[in-house]
């Protein structure tokens, strides 16, 4: 992992600002990723995406190893190729997929048997397997070991067993992947909300040895407060060299407060989910465009804003596309999300670098409480 290199430039506090350093590209963090579920950020253009101010996307495993399948990708080039993005792409495992199919699969100590959500179709997806699709199919710049996201609420020693699983998976993703110079295999912490088991975890990583290092089984329904309180007692155990990554998360108070204890990566649907169905998130918090009182609206959602969605559109323009189900709709405010969201990262970094974070983050909370 000779071309990735992480490197601090200011601090504030536990908050950090750095670069991770990859062939096709710096990551500039903290850092959002969109996400490219089907080898698409929903409704957008990659070229949108990238003059946002993204630096990576986001790839899912699951749902491109169903259709069009990982080897298909290969064939035609691998991923990067396929969806038209040059830049750096992290691609998750699969696991939160598969766990989240609940009744419709199997897990053993080898992995997990699992039906198609698509055509019912078998399939088995193991820690050889989902590394082999990631990094050799879809030519992932970041790939995720495999892992168990555990359910909450879980016991004591359901999220034990559920941990020391991922540990060993981890162990086998981290064989599978090898070395490689242009390519970089993040680990995942598991361990529920449960202190001890997070610090073994964490501790059991870094003993396997990992490029950077992942919080997983939050935003499982924890709530905000108890989240930043796993991340609070998680982010010490972590080494400092390496970038932290908090898997799924999501609303801009959550990052915020994740930035502020240490996390370095983010991804997670919320922006482009949020924009087809309405919900516009703007510095004072989210509105719903297809409310009555836009009808009438003249002024965009931000004036100030470099998108143009955010910037030349009227408010009731947009309410209008929504009433008349026009897909403009969607694709407008998505492009307005994205580019919020890539605005709150430029802001939270700036801040870190000229030490006006606290002042920064104080301000945002009050908006958004």
């Amino acid at each position: 992992m000779t071309d990735f290199k992480f490197e601090i430039h200011a601090r504030s506090g536990r908050a950090r600002r750095g670069t991770l350093r990859t062939a096709r590209g710096d990551i500039r963090t903290p850092a959002f990723m969109p996400v490219g579920t089907a080898a698409t950020v929903k409704a957008l253009y990659t070229d949108q995406v990238k003059e946002a101010g993204a630096d990576i996307l986001l790839g899912n495993t699951y749902h491109l190893m169903l259709r069009p399948g990982s080897e298909r990708v290969a064939r035609l080039g691998g991923l990067h190729r396929f969806m038209k993005w040059e830049h750096p792409i992290l691609t998750d495992s699969g696991g939160f997929q598969v766990w989240s199919l609940a009744g419709l699969r199997k897990m053993t100590e080898e992995g997990v048997s699992f039906k198609s959500h698509i055509d019912g179709s078998q399939h088995v997806l193991t820690p050889e397997r989902s590394i082999q699709i990631q990094a050799d199919h879809l030519g992932a710049d970041i790939s995720m070991q495999f892992d168990e996201c555990t359910s909450y609420p879980a016991t004591h020693d359901e999220a034990e067993a559920s941990m020391e699983l991922s540990l060993r998976w981890g162990k086998r993703s981290k064989e599978a992947f090898g070395e490689r110079d242009s390519q970089n295999l993040f680990g995942i912490v598991q361990g529920s909300d449960f202190e001890d088991l997070r610090q073994r975890s964490a501790e059991g990583l870094r003993e396997i040895g990992f490029g950077g290092y992942a919080i997983g089984g939050l935003a499982v329904g924890e709530g905000h407060n108890r989240m930043v309180e796993v991340i609070d007692f998680t982010e010490p155990h972590l080494p400092q060299e390496r970038p932290r990554y908090l898997m799924g998360v999501g609303k801009p108070i959550d990052i915020l407060e994740a930035v502020a204890h240490g996390v370095d990566m983010f991804d997670c649907v919320l922006p482009t989910r949020s924009g087809r169905h309405g919900q516009a998130w703007t510095w004072d918090g989210p509105i719903n465009i297809k409310n009555a009182r836009f009808a009438e609206d003249p002024d965009p959602i931000d004036p100030n804003s470099e998108c143009p969605a955010s910037r030349d559109y009227s408010k009731a323009y947009l309410n209008h596309l929504f009433k008349a189900g026009e897909y403009l709709a969607p694709m407008l405010l998505s492009w307005h999300n994205t580019a919020f969201f890539q605005s709150l990262m430029q802001r939270l970094r700036s801040a870190i670098e000229d030490g006006s974070f606290e002042s920064v983050r104080a301000e945002l909370k009050q908006r958004w409480s």
